[in-house]
């Protein structure tokens, strides 16, 4: 019996001091700013990080560590996420962090690959994101100021500062975890309410929630009159600008502000991003290199905005003004392409990052094989007017004028606005939205005969035909809420009278609906065995088609190794669809 004792006795020796000695290893561990040398201390020690920006919540979780990998092999010592407010809380205290959503595992995953993190929780990150990152339904409040020290709008960000914050307390580098650097808002310079108050509301709760420890700053253009608003005393100031930019007069503006510490490029864009409809935008690797390599030259720490860009699933893309909406690759151009790539520009930027500190030996992950599936031949389900009873099953909500989609508590997809023809229309009579008020782009029809498309930026008027007491249709479409600048506030649907030869039209049925859950149903619908023939039209009064559902599958080939593997479609002749993939079919409508 004394034998066993000793041996217990032992045992807990010895694992006391094992956590005394990870104690004490946590508590060394320190991130600080240097005034005096112009550069960081990591554990005492000078410290100059090499980043990339990666956002987790544009990439499948299945290949976050290839990615991480990837850019640890780039010679990248940190990287930079973005954490998205409505990516997390789509609706009013219903939170996700599971899944795709889960943060805290992605930064945990990147520590295991010894990559430091440069955290960015918002609560406003722009991104090309859907609203900046601010959830939609902040907006019920209709008189709600966004990023400023309206009562109502610190009541909703508090209580998500004390959601997120608390959980990346202990990934913080002097709590053991890979956190360096905390992002306070984001390019607030560039926001009209240049609020003050606002900030140093921000500072205290992010000092409350992560201790006075963390190093909390800004990023902002490099322009004095952006940082002018953007900045405050106790957040370090640092500049963002890209390839072709004076490097010297850049880090002027951020001295002016900072004129001690390191100098920070916090967004050194290796490309750019596109628009929808518009050609992908492209930015030369040559560019991007020796612009880096003169930052570097400096002794400027500096992040690759993007390193890898990913893609926008489902409705999280963003816009700017005037309209125009991202589309769902977020590709940017970047050293590893949307698919996670190797690019000539990763190559590229690993050699420059040679030159100035160790890169990491032993192999780069190569690019993921894809694999061709062939033809997939698409059968008609139904329209989207006949599919009313499975999309909108609560059935429609009557108004004297239209209801935003945020009245009707719809934050994405579609909505469709149905009212009956007042008068005959027998010749071609205009059917306007004089305020701009299609927010943001309507399929027009009239006893379902496709009349043509109003949008928000372009056609604000649309000829049509149709007889007294016929069924006038619009199904209106989100297609991105405003990600930057003063107008993020956007509100979607008809947001404004529409008006028939002048006279505003009135008593309209909006059905709000539900994509999502309705495509189930509708795949156990079989239909008819009409196939997709027709191509897809340009936008006039008479060629273009009813947004309708097509169903298609393929197989997975059996007997050939390492698959299923990534693919791409291609939609040849179509203008605008939505996809959704399912376990065994794949269901769009156009």
């Amino acid at each position: 019996m004394p034998a066993v004792v000793r041996i217990l006795c032992l045992l807990l020796v010895s694992l006391l001091l094992d956590t005394a000695r990870s104690l004490h290893n946590v508590s060394q561990r320190t991130f600080e700013i240097d005034y005096k040398h112009n550069h960081f201390l990591k554990d005492g020690k000078p410290f100059r990080y090499i980043s990339g920006s990666i956002h987790y919540f544009r990439v499948p979780r299945f290949y976050w560590k290839d990615r991480l990998l990837k850019m640890k092999m780039a010679g990248l010592n940190a990287i930079q996420i973005y954490v998205p407010w409505n990516f997390h809380e789509p609706q009013p205290g219903q939170y996700q962090f599971s899944k795709d959503h889960d943060v805290e595992y992605f930064i945990q995953l990147a520590h295991e690959l010894r990559l430091l993190v440069i955290l960015r929780p918002g609560p406003y990150i722009c991104a090309e994101w859907e609203m900046g990152g601010l959830p939609a339904w902040l907006l019920q409040n209709k008189s709600i100021v966004l990023r400023s020290s309206d009562p109502d709008y610190l009541a909703a960000v508090d209580k998500w500062l004390g959601v997120i914050l608390p959980k990346m307390k202990p990934l913080l580098y002097q709590n053991g975890g890979p956190i360096i650097t905390v992002q306070v808002e984001n390019e607030y310079g560039s926001y009209f309410t240049c609020d003050y108050d606002y900030l140093r509301f921000l500072q205290k709760r992010f000092h409350y929630h992560l201790g006075n420890d963390v190093i909390l700053f800004t990023t902002d253009g490099a322009q004095e009159k952006f940082l002018q608003c953007g900045t405050l005393q106790g957040l370090y100031a640092t500049v963002d600008f890209g390839p072709g930019i004076n490097i010297t007069n850049a880090f002027l503006i951020q001295r002016k502000y900072e004129p001690k510490g390191p100098l920070i490029n916090s967004e050194f864009y290796t490309g750019w991003l596109d628009h929808w409809g518009q050609p992908h935008s492209t930015v030369t690797t040559e560019a991007v290199v020796s612009s880096l390599h003169d930052i570097l030259a400096r002794g400027a720490n500096v992040n690759l905005y993007m390193f890898i860009g990913g893609t926008n699933f489902a409705y999280w893309n963003g816009a700017n003004m005037p309209y125009q909406a991202q589309p769902t690759s977020y590709d940017y151009d970047a050293p590893l392409s949307e698919a996670g790539d190797l690019t000539k520009k990763y190559f590229a930027v690993r050699e420059v990052i040679q030159k100035f500190q160790k890169v990491p030996e032993g192999p780069i992950p190569p690019s993921t094989p894809k694999f061709a599936y062939g033809k997939v031949a698409l059968r008609k389900l139904k329209s989207v007017e006949e599919s009313l009873n499975i999309l909108c099953p609560t059935g429609p909500i009557k108004s004297l004028y239209p209801l935003t989609f945020i009245q009707v508590k719809q934050y994405f997809g579609f909505v469709l606005y149905r009212t009956t023809l007042p008068q005959n229309c027998s010749y071609p009579t205009a059917l306007s939205s004089p305020f701009s008020g299609v927010h943001d782009r309507a399929y027009v029809s009239v006893d379902g005969v496709p009349q043509g498309i109003l949008d928000r930026s372009n056609v604000i008027t649309l000829n049509i035909t149709g007889e007294a007491g016929a069924t006038l249709d619009l199904l209106v479409e989100n297609m991105g809420r405003v990600n930057y600048g003063d107008y993020i506030n956007d509100s979607k649907g008809l947001i404004s009278n529409l008006t028939l030869n002048s006279s505003i039209l009135t008593d309209w049925m909006i059905f709000s609906l539900d994509t999502e859950n309705a495509v189930r149903h509708l795949w156990g619908w079989h239909g008819n065995n009409s196939r997709c023939h027709g191509k897809a039209y340009a936008h006039s009064s008479s060629n273009y088609t009813l947004p309708t559902f097509y169903v298609g599958n393929f197989s997975i080939p059996s007997g050939i190794p390492d698959l299923p593997q990534d693919t791409f479609i291609k939609f040849p002749g179509w203008t605008k669809s939505v996809m959704k993939i399912m376990i065994h079919c794949g269901l769009c409508v156009r």
